[in-house]
C-alpha cells in the first residue's frame, strides 16, 4: 500500500502501516542523531516538543544564504543501529511516531514502536540530494552551538518525502526477516 500523510501524525494512522508499505511525507520532522539520542536518554529537557512527530537520522549538509536563511545540500539517512540502546527512551519521552533512518534497528525499538505507536521508514541510503530535494524548508535549528551542524536539531519542512516502512507497530521487521532469509541460505551452503 501507499500512504500520503502530513505532520502531526495520529497513533491510529501510524498503526495501520505495515512492513513493505510506502510513505509520503508532508511536513515537520526533526533530524536527531548520536547526541540528540543520549541527550534525551539522560533526562535533559528537550527544546521542541516532538509529540506525533519524526525524528530522521540524518547529518544534513546545510548553507546559510546572505539573508541568514538555511537550505539543506545533502539529506541522506545515517545507520540507525547507533541509536539502539536509546531509541525506545526516546519514543518514549518523546511521544515520536515515526523513525527515519538507514539499515533498521532491533528488538528493544521494535518493542517501543509496538508499545506507543511508532514505526521505522527506511529512508534511500546513497540518495542524499535527491532526499535534499524533498526539503522546502528549514524553520528551525536547535542546539547547534552544543551539538554542533551535523548533530543539532534541524527542523525541516518537506513535501513527499517517501520511505518505506521496514518496522511496524505490530512487532513486524523487514530487517529480522532478511536477516532469517539469510541465515537459513547460509546454512543450506
Amino acid at each position: 500500500m501507499k500512504y500520503e500523510l502530513t505532520t502531526p501524525f495520529n497513533e491510529d494512522e501510524i498503526r495501520q502501516l505495515k512492513v513493505g508499505d510506502v510513505v509520503s511525507i508532508s511536513g515537520t520532522i526533526y533530524t536527531g542523531r548520536d547526541k540528540f539520542h543520549k541527550y534525551v536518554a539522560e533526562g535533559n529537557d528537550i527544546p521542541i516538543n516532538l509529540q506525533n512527530s519524526a525524528i530522521y537520522h540524518c547529518g544534513p549538509v546545510v548553507i546559510k544564504d546572505n539573508n541568514d536563511n538555511w537550505s539543506v545540500r545533502a539529506a541522506g539517512p545515517t545507520t540507525s543501529i547507533r541509536e539502539e540502546p536509546y531509541m525506545a527512551d526516546v519514543v518514549k519521552r518523546t511521544g515520536i511516531r515515526c523513525i527515519i533512518g538507514k539499515g533498521g534497528m532491533k528488538e528493544s525499538t521494535l518493542k517501543a514502536c509496538n508499545e506507543f505507536g511508532a514505526v521505522y521508514l527506511q529512508a534511500i541510503g546513497g540518495a542524499a540530494s535527491l532526499l535534499a530535494s524533498y526539503i522546502k524548508k528549514v524553520p528551525n535549528v536547535y542546539l547547534l552551538e552544543e551539538f554542533g551542524p551535523a548533530e543539532a536539531i534541524w527542523q525541516l519542512e518537506v513535501e513527499g518525502f517517501e520511505v518505506i516502512v521496514t518496522m511496524d507497530s505490530h512487532m513486524n521487521s523487514l530487517h529480522d526477516q532478511v536477516e532469517e532469509n539469510s541465515k537459513h541460505k547460509l546454512e543450506n551452503l
